[in-house]
């Protein structure tokens, strides 16, 4: 069964601190949910119209896993702290195998 994964590219970082309060809550939502942080921040190098700012991966054991970790009341309230603290390009999209 393929992998799910969310992909959140931030454009930028307004609010460092509803930023903190989202990775507390969500790093509560994820995990218990099954999903794994494979990257968070680190070095970037952006080609073609990327942007070199934070960028964070979390595996799921499947697509539809992650999709119900992101519907879920947990993540939702980190969402809600987080707000219009950053702007970003968030998806989460299915892997191969």
């Amino acid at each position: 069964m393929p992998k799910g994964y969310w992909v959140s590219v931030y454009r930028t970082i307004s609010d460092p601190e509803k930023l903190a309060a989202y990775n507390e809550l969500a790093g509560l939502a994820v995990r218990p949910a099954g999903g794994r942080t494979l990257v968070r921040g680190g070095r970037v190098v952006a080609h073609d119209a990327g942007i070199a700012e934070r960028t964070v991966l979390v595996e799921f054991d499947s697509f539809e896993q992650a999709v119900a970790a992101y519907e879920s009341a947990a993540y939702q309230e980190a969402l809600v702290a987080l707000s219009d603290g950053v702007e970003r390009d968030f998806r989460i999209v299915e892997g191969i195998d």
